[in-house]
């Protein structure tokens, strides 16, 4: 059974001080008001991506949106809470327990999610931009990869976010500023990290049969890839996503696509230097040609990766980033995506991952 997009939403997102249940509930309503077929009785399954200290949200979300269905529970992975929570709702459609699956994913400026604390393997440096440092360190000296190079994925991703109108960062950063931001690391400067902010994001799935009845427009999900190799960050090689490559390549083989037939890209840059190494460990670019892909980017102002400015220029509320890529790439598909359009998009991916990559999900889309 093919399993498709119907509707998406994505909020702005911002620094606002708000319950998590109103940010949910935000993106909610704009599904239910840009999907007019749509019904609250038509919605089998209601899933909600956070990693807010929240209980029951689920079942609270559906009670708020007035609706009563069969499914209804949270999903927790930290960054790539919201691409889990998809990959739930379309095994709930292929197994035949659901028709329309509702997934709703929202995060607060301050989630808990930031730090996890459980991996001592980190010491005392429990913040991701440490992990980050380290990859930026063992790619440079093992590729020679510069300075520069991991400051134009920056640059281009701010450049890219002046087209979204939901990003929370709205300036056009230029390279020397970004060169010359506050270092917070002895390789990773201030402008070269994503940023925690309050946002929400939703998907609606439907089985092929439901999908013709209300889009005329459906997004197909073609290739799922899922990989978790561990939890804590020792495990893990410095130069290489070993779970973005197997998660990459189940998904691919999935979908029966190879990269030279990705239109368009929605990866995971919480930190600049990660574009770089998932870009390579996707299999976009050969191992050390990151760094010269992502420059190319930039002297091209090409939207092919990151159109909406990547989790840089959007802003990254954890438990909504992996649906705010799924739409955007489902926009771009159906040829909707105004300024920020790639022209011609057919094929799309979508990579999302949490804590240093020890989980990576990957998603491919077509129209």
């Amino acid at each position: 059974m093919r399993v498709a997009i119907a509707g998406y939403s994505t909020t702005r997102f911002s620094l606002n001080d708000v319950p998590i249940e109103n940010v949910l509930t935000d993106a909610m309503r704009m599904i239910f008001e840009e999907t007019t077929n749509l019904e609250q009785k038509d919605i089998d399954a209601v899933l909600v991506s956070t990693n807010e200290n929240r209980k029951y949200l689920g079942a609270v979300l559906a009670e708020m949106g007035g609706i009563s269905p069969k499914i209804a529970h949270n999903v927790e992975s930290l960054c790539n809470s919201g691409t889990n929570a998809l990959v739930s709702a379309f095994s709930y459609i292929t197994s035949g327990l659901a028709d329309v699956a509702l997934v709703v994913g929202a995060e607060r400026f301050d989630s808990p999610g930031q730090v996890f604390d459980w991996d001592i393997t980190r010491g005392e440096y429990n913040h991701p931009i440490f992990w980050a440092s380290m990859f930026a360190k063992a790619h440079k000296r093992k590729y020679g990869t510069t300075n520069e190079q991991i400051a134009k994925v920056s640059a281009i991703n701010h450049a890219n976010a002046k087209s979204n109108p939901n990003a929370y960062v709205t300036k056009n950063y230029t390279l020397e500023e970004i060169m010359n931001s506050k270092k917070i690391t002895e390789d990773l400067r201030l402008l070269e990290c994503s940023r925690p902010c309050t946002g929400g994001a939703g998907v609606l799935l439907v089985s092929e049969n439901i999908a013709k009845k209300i889009t005329d427009l459906p997004v197909w999900v073609s290739g799922i890839g899922h990989r978790t190799i561990s939890a804590s960050f020792a495990k893990n090689d410095l130069t290489t996503l070993e779970s973005t490559k197997d998660a990459a390549n189940q998904a691919l083989v999935m979908a029966g696509v190879s990269t030279e037939q990705i239109d368009v890209l929605e990866v995971h840059d919480a930190f600049s230097i990660c574009e770089i190494m998932i870009l390579e460990d996707i299999g976009i670019v050969k191992k050390g040609n990151g760094g010269n892909y992502t420059s190319e980017l930039y002297s091209t102002a090409s939207k092919k990766v990151n159109p909406r400015g990547g989790l840089i220029g959007s802003g990254h509320p954890l438990g909504a980033t992996g649906l705010a890529q799924v739409a955007e790439i489902a926009q771009q598909l159906q040829q909707k995506a105004g300024k920020r359009q790639v022209e011609g998009a057919k094929i799309g991916l979508v990579h999302n991952m949490s804590a240093a990559a020890t989980s990576s999900t990957v998603l491919v889309l077509s129209s």
